[in-house]
């Protein structure tokens, strides 16, 4: 455990430490092996549904061209049902995301170790739970600068309600049931539909253990926020990134804990008695490049649950605005 702690208290540099450095190779442990195979299945589908999502342009065009044309009505149908499948494929992928992330809870805050041993012990297992909060934040900061998602699902709603009233057989419906269709509603209203879904299920993962403390979920959060943090102000460690990519990386791992902390921890992220630095955290986010880091300022300001308590400190809160 000695390394990790290293990492926390920045008191021997010489030694690097092994837990979020090994986030660009952690392998697998034969004990880690079973969970670590069923969460890659899901994390190998996980560029290429960014792709996807960052290459959608929307039916606008088709939407908008002429509403009462009936051939351009079906032009836009047209164009639009493919999409709708896309749609449908990012929903689905949330819901693998979600059992992929439980299963990670279950591993990482089982008893007899505390989650510092956890991390240390099964740190291919961290890094998957890391890249599961890299991807989830990457996946919503593409969404919210894409309003043509809630546009075209709006219409193909639209559409297909008026299809339904005329008794028109529609090709799209076997894509996208009713009840489908309202699930997938309430998910691309949030503004981050994917940190939505993996706070709910950190959250229900804490309800339906009991027998679990809670601090073994918090703490588990927590020192993965800690070691982001201090992985990423500290110059000598900053420097044995082999990646560049690996800075980003980390920014977006420790928003991502800071965000399921608050909803989790009864006080959240922000209250005196929290066991984030959320200063330190704020700061270190604030000495980035301000492009590159407003999304993620924002995930802060916008999909925390305790910023605006009046437990959180008028400092927090400035820095924040």
């Amino acid at each position: 455990m000695g390394n990790l702690l290293k990492v926390l208290t920045c008191t021997d540099l010489e030694q690097g430490p092994n837990f979020f450095l090994d986030f660009e190779n952690a392998q697998p442990t034969e004990s880690e092996k079973e969970i670590y195979n069923q969460v890659n299945v899901v994390l190998k589908d996980a560029e290429g549904i960014l792709e996807d999502l960052q290459s959608y342009r929307g039916a606008g065009h088709e939407i908008r061209e002429h509403p009462n044309d009936e051939k351009l009505q079906e032009k836009a149908w047209g164009a639009v049902v493919p999409l709708v499948g896309k749609l449908k494929k990012f929903y689905e992928f949330s819901q693998r995301l979600e059992a992929g992330l439980r299963g990670l809870l279950g591993a990482l805050t089982s008893t007899p170790y505390s989650p510092t041993q956890h991390l240390e012990r099964e740190q291919a297992l961290a890094k998957q739970f890391a890249e599961i909060l890299h991807f989830t934040l990457r996946f919503d900061e593409l969404k919210m600068t894409n309003p043509a998602i809630q546009n075209d699902f709006s219409y193909y709603r639209r559409t297909l309600s008026r299809m339904r009233i005329n008794n028109v057989p529609a090709e799209g419906e076997n894509e996208v049931n009713n009840e489908l269709a309202n699930r997938m509603s309430l998910f691309y209203a949030e503004a981050t539909p994917m940190l939505k879904t993996l706070s709910d299920a950190t959250t229900k993962f804490v309800s339906e253990n009991k027998n679990l403390p809670i601090e073994n979920t918090t703490d588990c959060l927590s020192t993965m926020a800690s070691v982001c943090r201090v992985m990423l102000e500290t110059p000598e460690y900053r420097s044995r990134f082999t990646n560049e990519e690996t800075v980003s990386f980390c920014l977006r791992v420790m928003v991502g804990v800071i965000i399921l902390y608050d909803h989790v921890h009864p006080v959240g992220a922000f209250a005196k008695t929290s066991k984030i630095d959320m200063k330190g955290c704020i700061k270190v986010l604030k000495d980035q490049p301000p492009n590159s880091v407003e999304g993620l300022l924002n995930a802060l300001r916008y999909t925390t649950k305790h910023l605006n308590d009046e437990t959180t400190s008028k400092q927090i809160k400035s820095m924040l605005q």
